[in-house]
């Protein structure tokens, strides 16, 4: 029996209400709603009927990342991620075979000023040579480009939330189309991963740049991100700059990143995930048709590098004309280790909501700041990461107080103060996250696919509150003692000026 879409969305509002174990029961219900399937070349679909409305979801998430990237060329998954809009051999051109060919002759110059400008005595009369060849092939592929058709081309047919996203663990492609127009989307999503192209590839990377000067060089929390994770990480890509360094952004081309694209788009690296008002049967025949030609693939390398245990604290502080911002980091594990669900709960009972211990404490009691926040899973989540803090004192409050406060909230939890009242309802709190994260076709798309692709199995994203239910007393002190410690952490400072000269003075 195929369950209605009344059904899943009074079941999905149940949920929240009821026991974590009866949560994982109610998985058999919506699994009738799930059609999953794996084409002979390894490409994987998880299709859901929700018949809510004439609309359909789509992501592509593909298990690639910042942590990927080849060491001089940081940025270069975000890189990618921009290609992927600018069409392919048929979409988005006049001429593809005239196109290529100054594109390929475009980036060979490029390269070539770039090899130049980097020796250790640059010929200036070559550098402007390729330089001025460079600009000539560019203008040259200019004049057969159709700006933005892929865009244009779903947009007249009714689509919505066109989009993507780059983090340090994956990337997913995401928008919303009419029923009617499905086959359209198995059309140009084959289309642009199967035949990617480099068009205005250099124009993007001017863009990304300018994304780095608003988020990174012109936010002073960027900048301490940015920071922080240079320093809390030695080894593992975590601590590289997900953006990309600037020089990085200049040295990387059309070939590195091709070589990108074929070394880690591999075809086990793809998760489908389609929900919305779908005949499982014809989304299965689309994808045998549009997406079941594209070539078998070996499998991408994998991230090896292990962070190494920390010696002890490490410290620094950046001293600007800016709020002052206080971060805090501990390295602790991955989503598929077992203390991952004890350490949500321990974040969540620190700072979620106005009831929790660093808001109460810190905001509401002894306004020592204006805002204060922790995380568990930072950058990433598919490797061994960090649970952070973060405070913005209020005026007038020294940083010193503010570290001080937070660390001994902690010590609270080290030493049993946490009650099960505020465990039982950081387990609520998660369960209500989870049903609110579903309730658009959307949301259950983007939760489906990056479960499945991470973990192997969508069915974890249900699973997992039962995870949470088992979580103990004893299980939030023994993680916070093993894991929040001084020697484990690492401590960032966002100073004003003035603030930083009157401490030092002081000292």
């Amino acid at each position: 029996m195929k369950v209605t879409y009344k059904l899943i969305a009074g079941l999905l509002v149940a949920l929240s209400f009821l026991p974590a174990s009866v949560l994982s029961q109610n998985l058999e219900a919506f699994e009738q709603n799930v059609t999953e399937f794996t084409l002979d070349n390894g490409l994987h679909f998880i299709v859901v009927q929700r018949p809510v409305a004439p609309v359909v979801s789509f992501v592509t998430f593909v298990n690639v990342g910042g942590v990927d990237e080849p060491a001089g060329h940081t940025g270069i998954a975000h890189i990618f991620e921009h290609m992927v809009f600018k069409g392919s051999k048929t979409v988005g051109t006049t001429n593809w075979e005239e196109e290529q060919q100054y594109i390929d002759k475009m980036d060979e110059a490029y390269r070539a000023w770039h090899r130049e400008k980097f020796r250790p005595v640059p010929d200036e009369e070559k550098m402007a040579y390729h330089w001025a060849k460079f600009e000539e092939y560019k203008e040259k592929a200019s004049q057969y480009v159709v700006t933005n058709e892929f865009d244009e081309i779903i947009s007249r047919e009714g689509a919505t939330g066109l989009n993507a996203r780059t983090g340090y663990d994956f990337t997913d492609y995401f928008y919303s189309l009419p029923q009617n127009r499905a086959e359209l989307w198995f059309s140009l999503e084959s289309d642009r991963f199967q035949n990617p192209v480099f068009r205005e590839f250099f124009e993007e990377k001017d863009v990304i740049r300018e994304e780095r000067r608003m988020g990174v060089d012109s936010d002073p929390f960027g900048r301490l991100r940015e920071e922080f994770g240079s320093i809390a990480f030695t080894a593992h890509p975590y601590g590289r700059s997900l953006i990309g360094w600037p020089s990085d952004i200049t040295a990387t081309s059309i070939k590195d990143t091709q070589n990108f694209f074929e070394t880690y788009y591999t075809n086990d690296n793809f998760t489908f995930a389609i929900v919305g008002d779908v005949d499982p049967d014809q989304m299965r025949e689309f994808a045998e048709i549009y997406f079941g030609d594209i070539e078998s693939t070996g499998e991408a390398p994998v991230v090896t590098t292990v962070e190494p245990q920390q010696r002890g604290e490490r410290r620094f502080v950046i001293e600007e004309d800016s709020q002052p911002i206080l971060m805090i980091g501990y390295h602790t594990v991955s989503q598929t280790h077992e203390d991952w669900p004890a350490l949500q709960m321990l974040s969540s009972i620190l700072s979620t909501g106005r009831t929790s211990r660093l808001y109460r404490r810190l905001v509401q009691d002894d306004q020592l700041a204006l805002a204060a926040q922790t995380a568990v899973g930072y950058p990433g989540t598919k490797y061994p990461s960090l649970l952070i803090a973060f405070g913005i004192p209020n005026q007038g409050v020294s940083m010193d107080d503010l570290e001080n406060a937070i660390y001994e909230e902690i010590e609270k939890v080290k030493d049993g103060e946490i009650t099960q009242e505020e465990l039982d309802r950081a387990i609520t709190n998660s369960r209500a996250n989870l049903v609110r994260s579903l309730n658009s076709n959307m949301g259950l798309a983007m939760q489906l696919a990056r479960v499945q692709g991470q973990q192997g199995d969508w069915r974890r994203l249900f699973t997992y509150v039962d995870d949470l239910q088992n979580v103990t007393l004893e299980d939030l002190q023994r993680v916070a003692s093993q894991y929040l410690v001084r020697e484990n952490r690492t401590v960032g400072r966002l100073m004003n000026r003035d603030d930083a000269a009157a401490v030092s003075e002081a000292q």
